[in-house]
């Protein structure tokens, strides 16, 4: 079986022969296919209606289920570590939203301009996004040490208390500069190309008006550049709601306990900590439940003002 495309071109527009399968290649086609399918089907849609079918029941994995219909659901306002971790990633969210975005269209600013060593600081500022989060974790971790974390060794030359970085008091802070960091190497990429899809005309026109840098930028670029925002405060909002990996690896604690648990970790906690599987379905279709009433509002001011 080949597929040796002949790529022609035809009132302008490109045209491939040779890439759709006939016959007994379509056959064997949707046979090597199959596995893959069965995989994505069991993987993805599996998962989402398991997940909907344990909210319903309550299960410890060594015991056969109970159903308890809507308790799991009517039981969460009451809960206390759900309560909490839903105040922590509200607080996280309301941070980390804002600073990632304002903080990636900073950096795409500066690298849209000529600047020495441009392709650098690129690789520089995306080099976090395709980090290992345990391996930034445990770096950061290691910078965060009240005993012998870089921090405070800095804090010490120049005569101040050390500070609990990752305590109660200042873990969410201290987790959303690391998360920020993580993330603004994405965000930069999506604002670069918004600003490089701007046309240039328009600011050679201002500068013939005698407009200045500011009015450019307010007038023009931040204009052409609010679905790019939207795009970038959606999948920030997605980022926070999910956030695990490094609040997992900085913030964890004796007893599978966290200074600051954000839902996906008291997610965590209730299924594979307490065995309450029940319990962490309903909290993770109501987190599903959220990120998609919050996307629905993106889309709809996006509508209104993109």
């Amino acid at each position: 079986m080949t597929f040796l495309p002949n790529i022609r071109l035809e009132c302008g527009v490109m045209q491939v022969d040779g890439m759709t399968p006939k016959g007994r290649e379509r056959f064997w086609t949707g046979v090597l296919l199959t596995p893959t399918m069965l995989g994505l089907g069991l993987g993805v849609l599996g998962s989402i209606f398991a997940t909907l079918w344990l909210g319903f029941y309550d299960w410890d994995l060594f015991t056969a289920p109970e159903w308890v219909g809507l308790e799991n659901y009517t039981d969460l306002p009451g809960d206390r570590r759900f309560m909490q971790s839903l105040r922590v990633t509200t607080l996280f969210s309301a941070i980390y939203v804002p600073g990632t975005v304002i903080l990636s269209i900073a950096i795409a600013l500066l690298l849209n301009r000529h600047v020495v060593g441009k392709s650098l600081f690129r690789l520089f500022f995306f080099l976090p996004v395709v980090t290992s989060p345990v391996a930034v974790g445990l770096v950061w971790s290691w910078i965060y040490s009240r005993d012998q974390g870089l921090l405070n060794n800095m804090l010490s030359t120049v005569g101040m208390d050390p500070v609990y970085w990752l305590g109660r008091d200042m873990a969410l802070y201290s987790v959303v500069v690391v998360n920020i960091w993580g993330a603004v190497g994405e965000g930069m990429i999506i604002f670069l190309a918004g600003l490089q899809a701007i046309p240039k005309n328009l600011y050679e026109a201002a500068m013939l008006d005698g407009a200045s840098r500011s009015k450019q930028f307010w007038r023009i670029t931040l204009p052409l550049l609010i679905p790019s925002i939207f795009f970038q405060v959606i999948l920030s909002t997605i980022n926070a709601f999910q956030a695990f990996d490094y609040v997992y690896v900085l913030t964890s604690t004796q007893g599978g306990g966290s200074t600051m648990p954000t839902l996906v970790f008291n997610l965590y906690r209730e299924g594979f900590k307490f065995f309450r599987m029940g319990d962490a379905a309903a909290q993770a279709v109501v987190l599903a439940g959220i990120i998609m009433v919050l996307t629905l509002i993106y889309n709809q001011l996006q509508k209104r003002w993109g």
